[in-house]
């Protein structure tokens, strides 16, 4: 038998690099579409008041190995997007802008390239305090598609969506759970400390 893990292919060492806090957003609504904020207010639950807050939540097509509408774990506080992407998924669907609060952002980052390749475990150190731990990429999904359809005026609902999933894939963000309550205000710098990579390749 192989032993896969063993002996990694390659090891990439942690390091660090920093972004800054472009704006920042809350879905205060019924749904997760998100309106600007001039601070978000964080506790182990995730954004006070927010769409997304609470310690647990109900699985949906992301995990098919749970039957649709189990109660686990809640990984998902806080939906990060990297404004160098943004413009990517707006250039690639042919939109003259793409804005966060239509995919229910509730933060954009500059100075962070590639933000969605950032791996799992990554851990981001706000300014005033606040630290948030990525827990993954946020698949993109033809509900937010539906939403671009929506506030962009496109005439086909269904092909903007699945545009949206196609041009998106690997640039629609991340998303991250609360390690360290607290208030982060726009404009913050945030220090993002990358773990050490193994990569396998067999």
């Amino acid at each position: 038998m192989t032993d896969l893990f063993h002996n990694p292919d390659e090891i990439v060492p942690a390091r660090k690099i920093s972004g800054r806090v472009e704006a920042l957003f809350e879905a205060r609504g019924g749904d997760f579409v998100t309106t600007p904020a001039a601070a978000l207010h964080l506790t182990f639950d995730g954004i006070v008041g927010d769409f997304h807050a609470g310690p647990t939540r109900r699985s949906g097509g992301r995990e098919p190995w749970y039957p649709r509408g189990t109660e686990m774990r809640n990984e998902r506080h806080v939906s990060i997007l990297g404004a160098d992407e943004m413009s990517q998924i707006a250039a690639g669907m042919g939109l003259a802008e793409l804005k966060s609060e239509w995919i229910g952002g509730n933060m954009l980052l500059s100075g962070v390239p590639s933000l969605s390749m950032l791996p799992p475990r990554s851990l981001m150190f706000f300014e005033g305090g606040v630290t948030l731990k990525v827990d993954g990429q946020n698949a993109p999904c033809k509900v937010a598609g539906r939403s671009i359809a929506a506030h962009a005026g496109s005439d086909d609902e269904l092909a903007t969506a699945l545009d949206f999933v196609r041009v998106s894939k690997r640039l629609r963000g991340i998303v991250a759970w609360v390690e360290k309550p607290g208030t982060i205000h726009g404009g913050e710098k945030v220090d993002i400390r990358l773990p050490e990579q193994w990569i396998y390749r067999a």
